[in-house]
């Protein structure tokens, strides 16, 4: 796992030097989801510093026993509004917040233990049925929505395009998220601000650096095929 580790590092240094950008300015998210503890541990020790989950019990669990460890964890999966008050307690960062009832329920939940809660909205910019993810068209109105919610913070949007193979045939889905972002900035949203891009994964996160993303989460590249 070190070698796979430290060949991603490479890979996202690599990746943001050619295109001109600092390769501190792209953070590696691990996906951990369904990854026993004791690897994840390893990978902490290894050197990951940010891991991202998608279902809030496996995630409990394995808080619970890394809690003396330094890293952050992310919510990376479809959060569901009723697991709202666990995720407040366990995560950093929610990439995937697409509806004004899961925000207000993010926020209530938030508010309860004096937390600023920090989101991502996810946008379902390839339209996929079976995505998540608010419509492009809509992305305006549900960001003014949750800029008046008092306990979230927007840090930014997050998308899953479609799956590929061929990673150039990704990069206009991270093309448009970039530019819907670029879009959203200059609406000039109070309490809004909109500085990361979660897109890329294990097949395609040179393409999403190269398009401005922030954030990659990248699972079997650094962890294997998952069981």
């Amino acid at each position: 796992m070190i070698k796979r580790l430290q060949s991603v590092k490479e890979r996202i240094e690599n990746a943001a030097r050619a295109c001109g950008r600092d390769p501190e300015t792209v953070r590696l998210v691990a996906v951990s989801k369904t990854i026993p503890t004791d690897r994840v541990k390893q990978a902490i020790q290894a050197g990951v510093t940010i891991l991202g989950e998608s279902y809030v019990q496996e995630a409990r669990a394995k808080f619970n026993d890394l809690a003396t460890y330094p890293a952050s964890w992310h919510f990376i999966g479809h959060l569901q509004s009723n697991k709202a008050k666990y995720a407040v307690r366990l995560f950093d960062l929610i990439h995937s917040v697409d509806k004004l009832k899961l925000a207000r329920e993010i926020d209530k939940q938030a508010k309860k233990i004096n937390k600023i809660q920090e989101i991502l909205i996810q946008v379902n910019i390839s339209e996929e049925a079976s995505k998540s993810g608010v419509d492009v068209e809509d992305a305006h109105n549900l960001l003014k929505d949750i800029s008046l919610l008092e306990n979230l913070s927007v840090k930014g949007l997050m998308t899953m395009p479609p799956y590929f193979n061929e990673p150039e045939k990704v990069r206009p889905y991270f093309s448009a998220l970039r530019g819907l972002r670029d879009h959203l900035e200059q609406q000039e949203l109070f309490n809004v601000t909109l500085s990361e891009l979660s897109m890329g994964m294990t097949g395609d996160f040179e393409v999403a650096i190269q398009e401005g993303a922030t954030l990659v989460r990248i699972g079997t590249a650094i962890f294997g095929k998952r069981e």
